[in-house]
Formats: structure tokens, C-alpha cells, sequence
């Protein structure tokens, strides 16, 4: 009989409509959010121009997903930490 492994971390690489669940909840609350807009005002083009936003923001995302670089922050912390005192002569030679 064959075993399957378990997998507990499921939710980290879940997708829904190819978008993660991060994304995908931002993505519904983008969208509740221009319903309840177009519902309030009762307006044929911010109905189309809500629906072009939503739009975008879908393809924004998926593109975000394929590419995690665009995402990606540089750390602000050091790789390399030291307690080594520096002297005003050794910084000067660093800097030439």
C-alpha cells in the first residue's frame, strides 16, 4: 500500500485564480469595494471604470506572482557584523 507524506504547510504555496491567498484577499476586498461604490452611486461609467481597475489590479498581481523579483526589498541589515573597533585610520584606507 502506498504512503503519502503529510504536508502541514499547505496554505504558504495555496493558489486561488493563480493569485496567492494574500493577493487574492486583497483582490476581493478591491472588489467589494467598488461594488459597494457602484451600488451608492448609481453610476454607469464608475461601474466601467471599476471594473478596468479591477481589471488591472488582477494582472498587476498575477505579474507579481510570476515575477517575485519586482517584490523583492533589499535588506536593510548588514551581512556581515563586527565589533571590531575602526579607528580613523583604518576607515580612511577602506574608503581609498
Amino acid at each position: 500500500m502506498k504512503q503519502y507524506s503529510v504536508y502541514r504547510n499547505i496554505r504558504v504555496r495555496a493558489l486561488i485564480f493563480g493569485l496567492p491567498v494574500a493577493f487574492f484577499a486583497l483582490q476581493m476586498m478591491a472588489v467589494v469595494g467598488s461594488l459597494i461604490a457602484v451600488i451608492f452611486s448609481f453610476n454607469l461609467i464608475l461601474l466601467i471604470v471599476m471594473g478596468i481597475g479591477n481589471t488591472v489590479l488582477y494582472g498587476i498581481l498575477l505579474k507579481l506572482v510570476q515575477e517575485p523579483r519586482l517584490l523583492q526589498i533589499e535588506v536593510s541589515f548588514p551581512q556581515l557584523v563586527s565589533n571590531k573597533k575602526i579607528t580613523p585610520y583604518e576607515y580612511c584606507d577602506e574608503l581609498s
